[in-house]
């Protein structure tokens, strides 16, 4: 367990605990727009925590969220204060080297695959990329519901010169859990998804955003084909603590609530598993706070 390494948790909820003011459409990227300070404290309280990578909070910066015409005029200043707010935390850290990663999420909404845009999506995603490369060490393409949208950021990236880490988020429903075995939200196989990875030139992939209890078969898995194909990648997971059925209604359109079984020492037994499964990059999503990571850097660590 001392090749593991930490990541962060959820940002919107830790800006919410700090006085920070979310409302939807806008979410967590109107902390940029009216208490960018908040934002930074956020990042700081996770490096306190013991994450060893915190990820810039550009999810939101995106038409889905802030608009068209928003994105266009303000776009590229707040993608670029994302990064500098996570990088100025980053290296005021004199004791650790933290790493910072850049944030690129689903273009077209979260959990909804039947949205992706190919002909569209390098529009979006080129701005995001241009103004977090000066601050970013790695690439990390979250919440990924399809292959095609983590071959769509491997495109993106590909110019940049750095590394890139694909994270796709599971089908956590109650047939999921109960062992139809582990797929993505649009319903294609994880096996088939850690394939493309294995191939894609990917330093890792992870899983995110869904429920912990369908993590662990998704790392056995992905570990088993990686191995299969003989290449050197990383496997990772942060699981949400969000309760009920995540794709219900658009994910700028609805709050869900947390559920009150995952504390602290509950959601710290299943980085346990993931790490003895073989993942190595391991934190925590949606409604996962510092205190989470605290306890789950001091278990794994």
């Amino acid at each position: 367990m001392k090749n593991i390494r930490v990541l962060d948790g959820g940002m919107s909820r830790e800006l919410i605990r700090l006085g920070a003011e979310l409302r939807q459409p806008e979410w967590s990227a109107l902390a940029l727009i009216e208490t960018p300070e908040i934002v930074r404290q956020v990042h700081e309280e996770f490096i306190a925590a013991g994450a060893d990578v915190i990820t810039t909070n550009s999810y939101a910066l995106v038409p889905f969220h802030i608009g068209e015409e928003r994105f266009r005029s303000e776009g590229a200043a707040l993608i670029d204060l994302s990064g500098r707010l996570a990088r100025a935390a980053a290296d005021a850290e004199s004791g650790r080297n933290i790493l910072v990663a850049g944030s690129l999420p689903p273009i077209f909404g979260s959990y909804e695959p039947e949205r992706f845009d190919g002909s569209r999506v390098q529009d979006y995603l080129a701005v995001l990329v241009e103004n977090l490369t000066p601050h970013v060490d790695v690439w990390l393409g979250e919440t990924l519901s399809l292959i095609a949208e983590g071959e769509a950021v491997r495109v993106a990236v590909e110019a940049s010169g750095k590394p890139f880490w694909i994270s796709f988020t599971l089908a956590d429903d109650v047939g999921a859990v109960d062992g139809d075995g582990p797929r993505l939200r649009s319903g294609e196989p994880v096996g088939q998804a850690a394939a493309w990875a294995a191939g894609s030139g990917a330093a890792a992939l992870l899983f995110n955003c869904s429920r912990p209890e369908v993590m662990g078969d998704a790392i056995q898995l992905a570990r088993t084909v990686v191995r299969e194909k003989g290449v050197s990648i990383e496997v990772g997971v942060y699981a949400n603590a969000l309760e009920g059925d995540q794709e219900d209604g658009a994910a700028n359109e609805a709050l869900h609530d947390t559920r009150n079984d995952l504390t602290t020492d509950s959601y710290s037994r299943f980085p346990c598993q993931w790490a003895e499964a073989g993942a190595t990059l391991i934190g925590g999503c949606c409604g996962i706070g510092a205190q989470h990571i605290h306890r789950l850097a001091s278990t794994l660590k």
